[in-house]
This record gives C-alpha cells, structure tokens and sequence, in this order.
C-alpha cells in the first residue's frame, strides 16, 4: 500500500550563507527541528533574511557576533533595518580552520594563500611561523577560496576554509588548528519572521536594538539605568551609526532574561518611554544554557507585589 503523501508534513526551508562546508551550515547542523530538511545556500546575509521575509524560507541562520572580532556590523544593520523578523534561537560554534590544497601538493609548493580577510587575519600568526614567504589573495568567502584552488580558478597554492569542507570537496588537508586563538567561538542566530517569544527557560536572552532620542550628556547612561535599576545584565552593548547625520547611533543590546520576566517587561516598558525607536528582536534559550541569576530583589514577586500595592491604593484600599 502505499503512503499518504498528502498527510506528509511539508518540509521547512532554511537559508545560510553558503555553500556547504560554511561555519554557517555548522550552525545550522546544531538546529534539531532542520534536520533532513531544506537548506538553501545563498550568498550574504542580506539574501538570507530576505529569502525570510519574502516566504522562500522559514528561517535563516546568520554570524551575530565572534569572540576575536566582536559584532557582524552587516548582520546587525540588517537586524535594524529589515522589519518583520524575529530571533529564535542562538547557537555557538568554535571556530578553527585548516590549510586546504588540491590532492599532491605539498606545504613546500605552498607560496600564495587563498583566504576571506576576515579568517587570513585570524591564522597569520601560524602563516608567519610555517609558511614566512607566503602571499595572501583575499576571497570572498573560505569555501571559495578553497573551491577556487580544487578548480583552478584561483592563482592560489593553497587556501583557508573551515573543517567541515573536508566532508563535501576532496581535498588535500596540508594542515589543521591553524586558528591563532583556540578558543574563537562564532555566535550565530537563527532567524525567522515575527512570531511570539517561546516561553521562559530560565537560562534566556533578550536582544534589542534601541536608539537614542537626541544627542545630549547622560543619553547613553539613561539607556542603561532602564537595565541597571532592574538588576539586568547586559552581555552585548554594541554601537551601529544611524546614517542620516554624524553622531546618531543605535546600540544593539543582548540582556540577560526573557521578556516575560517581570523584570525585563518593565525595562521594555522604560526604554518605549525613552527611545524615539525600540526594536525587539527575540527572547530565546542562551547557546550555553547557563541560568539567569539575580538578586531576590529584581524577582518576579517583587515587580508583582509593587504593582498590586500601587493598584490598591489607586483604588482607596486601606494600606495593611
């Protein structure tokens, strides 16, 4: 007999900058609902999210943010600009490279190095020790410096990718660990369109991007006391210009809690009162589960207990 495809689940769609062998499609291995789904390699970030917004996919993994070089300005101007999305989750992944080569070379042939900027400034500590009288070719992207060279498209020896590739292109591996920091994490997020916040975990973020209202001394500290007087801490405070005049910034913000904290919602309720613009991005489990902490005096109770006593005596209850 055969199946019911019409009762079969349509499968999702899910967007990352591609091609196959990215840290990005590492990222999006760790996503238990995309498995054995649709992954569509694009090109950019702002192909991602578009493929998002458009209805091509329903979610898009993008870099945030990385340990060595901070946060990905094209990730969160995008973020800032393109209305309808939503974040619904983080993932981590360490970042580390190999030196990759077409099949019979050698480190010795090894004399100009095909690399993304970004990962060539990351591994030129190593390049400097074992391979001194090296050029560099920047790339636009790690795996296509490395399809580049298998091809012979690419002038280059050699180049830099991410581990994975060895999974998808055959290639020669002349070394590996080649990263200057071990301990390079990448911080990705997977994007979908608007939708309401899953519930509170306990070990959650909330990230927001929020500009100021005018130009003035003591504008930025008053963005942070609407955290600070609520016992929030902020693991992400990250200026982008505006771009209609020198001086107009918006800050990406990561705080730590859900926005059905009481704690968080009343923060948000501060910021909406102070911000011309408040952008709310997602409350999401944090990549390393770790549990929100903070004084008994920011908990939900508290905030609970504050508004009913203020709400009796609105009312004209006598005070206990």
């Amino acid at each position: 007999m055969l199946p019911d495809t019409d009762s079969a689940p349509a499968r999702r769609t899910y967007s990352y900058l591609g091609p196959a062998g990215t840290f990005t499609e590492a990222a999006l291995a760790q996503v238990p609902e995309a498995r054995d789904q649709i992954w569509r390699p694009v090109r950019n970030v702002g192909e991602a999210l578009a493929d998002v917004v458009e209805g091509r996919s329903d979610a898009a993994m993008i870099a945030i943010e990385n340990s060595v070089d901070g946060g990905v300005s094209t990730a969160q101007d995008a973020l800032a600009t393109v209305p309808g999305l939503r974040i619904v989750g983080e993932y981590l992944v360490p970042v580390n490279f190999v030196l990759v080569a077409r099949p019979g070379t050698t480190l010795d042939d090894v004399s100009l190095i095909a690399a993304h900027p970004v990962a060539y400034a990351q591994c030129l500590k190593w390049l400097s020790e074992n391979v001194p009288a090296h050029a560099h070719l920047p790339a636009e992207s790690n795996v296509a410096s490395a399809l580049g060279v298998l091809d012979g498209t690419s002038a280059a020896d050699a180049a830099i990718a991410a581990p994975g590739i060895v999974a998808h292109h055959d290639v020669t591996v002349l070394a590996e660990s080649i990263g200057d920091n071990p301990n390079a994490v990448t911080r990705f997020v997977l994007v979908s369109r608007t939708v309401a916040p899953a519930p509170p975990t306990g070990a959650d973020k909330t990230s927001l991007i929020v500009e100021l209202p005018e130009d003035h001394p003591g504008a930025l500290l008053e963005l942070l006391e609407q955290f600070a007087t609520r016992g929030i801490n902020l693991s992400l405070l990250a200026s982008r210009p505006i771009g209609d005049a020198l001086g107009r910034y918006r800050f990406v913000i990561d705080a730590d809690g859900h926005v059905l904290d009481e704690r968080m919602a009343d923060a948000l309720l501060g910021l909406r009162r102070f911000s011309p613009k408040v952008i709310f991005l997602g409350s999401y489990a944090r990549a390393d589960r770790a549990i929100v902490r903070y004084p008994q005096r920011y908990s939900d109770d508290v905030f609970v207990e504050a508004r009913d006593w203020l709400r009796g005596l609105l009312s004209g209850e006598p005070e206990a």
